[in-house]
């Protein structure tokens, strides 16, 4: 963990917070914070700051002052086709570490209709994985998610209320040049739609569905990926290009 986040709930009117689990053994013996010790903390969807450990003995109590602004929201938002149940719960820390305002968890053609029952999607289990990569990259914004069955009904009907956006890419291998330039181009304050397709692609439906509805069709290379690494490679480029 770069970073401890807290509930807004858990800090106190004195700004002291006392942390137990997994959180106060990381502190404790990881970082190995002492008596007077700082740390890094914030809150999660709220600011960043600091924290000093102000005692060590039957609980671990921090007082935290948090100076530091609100981050703001990441400018990209991902449409993902449900993956297998256990590739989709190692991404929910990648998303987030990576930067995402939302995720729109989607069935496709190619996607096993019994990966929906998986308890890596429910509510408390997920929110957990995004915590653990907002940890790891410092930062405090919680990712929306939302998790759609009809694929079409999604795209023609509900895609608009999340945006807007400046862009809509789909991700296909092999297909058009990824478009850096004209990303870099876009206002600072535009935001980005990927679509990531299941591993075995997008069927020829789905991609001119998306097309009708301003998808514009990209790739970083011929190569097919698996949906975590393509998840990385294609969120790496979007955000390069939008810095």
């Amino acid at each position: 963990m770069n970073l401890i986040l807290l509930e807004p709930d858990e800090i106190q009117a004195d700004g002291v917070a006392v942390l137990a689990g997994k959180r106060a053994r990381h502190v404790r013996e990881v970082l190995q914070a002492s008596e007077g010790e700082q740390i890094r903390v914030g809150v999660i969807d709220g600011p960043l700051g600091t924290a000093t450990v102000v005692e060590d003995a039957k609980q671990l109590r921090l007082q935290c002052k948090l100076s530091d602004p609100v981050p703001s929201v990441p400018r990209v938002d991902v449409l993902l086709a449900m993956p297998r149940p256990k590739v989709m719960n190692r991404l929910w820390p990648v998303l987030a570490a990576l930067g995402v305002g939302r995720i729109l968890v989607s069935n496709a053609w190619k996607t096993e209709r019994n990966y929906f029952d998986t308890h890596v999607l429910e509510p408390e289990h997920l929110r957990a994985g995004l915590v653990e990569g907002l940890q790891q990259a410092r930062d405090t914004r919680l990712p929306q998610v939302g998790v759609h069955k009809q694929f079409k009904k999604l795209v023609e009907d509900k895609l608009d209320g999340f945006g807007p956006y400046a862009a809509r890419l789909v991700a296909h291998p092999g297909a058009g040049a990824f478009p850096s330039e004209p990303l870099a181009a876009l206002p600072r304050d535009a935001r980005v739609l990927l679509a990531v397709g299941p591993e075995g692609g997008w069927t020829p439906y789905e991609l001119e569905l998306l097309a009708q509805h301003g998808f514009e069709t990209v790739s970083w290379g011929p190569r097919p990926l698996r949906t975590d690494t393509a998840c990385a490679v294609l969120l790496g480029l979007v955000h390069a290009a939008l810095r």
